[in-house]
């Protein structure tokens, strides 16, 4: 019976999170109220209450679910049985071809999986910053940041092994990589039909590591693998 009760929680939480990303997409975070969710779900307000906070707790818990698969991309460390023992550096060889393969991964992973593509729009197009929402915009600020980061560091880290004088410092050259891919997405979400994402993704992406100073000649692996 407990192991039953359970099952069922569960399943009220992801009905009430599929019910906030529907709603979040169709009429704006700041419009939806919780009442409104909890309809949408089959569910009541009390269910609500019982699995988050408050609306902008949903709000991440629906974020985390929808774009951690966008995030694991730039860990530096994989332990894949929980050894810490087995933990590598991701940028310790090959830095410069992990960076493209998880950026293509990425923007093709927004193409492919709609629950994907309708949080990325929920999070960039349907919310806004008020104070209500300061844990939303925190959260969308440390995403922002560990990406930077891990970017930064895996431009330093091919810099050291193409032997190459950087003309931007790693965080500098991470910020402007990060405008790029952000701006296309952005163009992209307006209207999916004006170009394909991956190819404009991969292709503006290697004009600016090449301005760099960076070889880029060689096509990403990944995306020769699953063209």
């Amino acid at each position: 019976m407990a192991r039953r009760t359970k099952e069922e929680a569960l399943e009220t939480r992801s009905r009430l999170l599929d019910a906030a990303e529907c709603l979040f997409q169709s009429q704006g975070v700041s419009r939806t109220t919780l009442q409104d969710i909890a309809l949408r779900a089959g569910a009541t307000r009390g269910a609500v209450y019982w699995h988050f906070k408050d609306k902008a707790d949903l709000f991440n818990a629906m974020m985390e679910r929808g774009t951690l698969p966008l995030e694991v991309f730039f860990r530096l460390e994989n332990s894949a049985q929980g050894d810490r023992d087995a933990a590598h550096d991701f940028f310790s060889v090959e830095a410069l071809e992990h960076i493209r393969s998880a950026l293509v991964n990425i923007l093709r992973q927004i193409v492919n999986d709609p629950q994907t593509r309708r949080v990325l729009e929920v999070a960039t197009h349907k919310v806004e910053y008020t104070e209500e929402h300061q844990t939303i915009r925190l959260r969308h600020l440390a995403v922002r940041n560990e990406f930077l980061s891990q970017v930064a560091k895996g431009l330093n880290a091919a810099a050291r092994q193409e032997n190459l004088k950087k003309p931007l410092l790693g965080d500098m050259a991470a910020q402007g990589l990060h405008a790029l891919v952000d701006g296309l997405l952005q163009n992209w979400m307006l209207d999916p039909q004006a170009f394909d994402l991956v190819q404009a993704g991969q292709y503006s992406m290697d004009i600016y590591l090449t301005g760099l100073g960076f070889d880029c000649s060689q096509p990403c692996r990944v995306a020769l693998a699953q063209k």
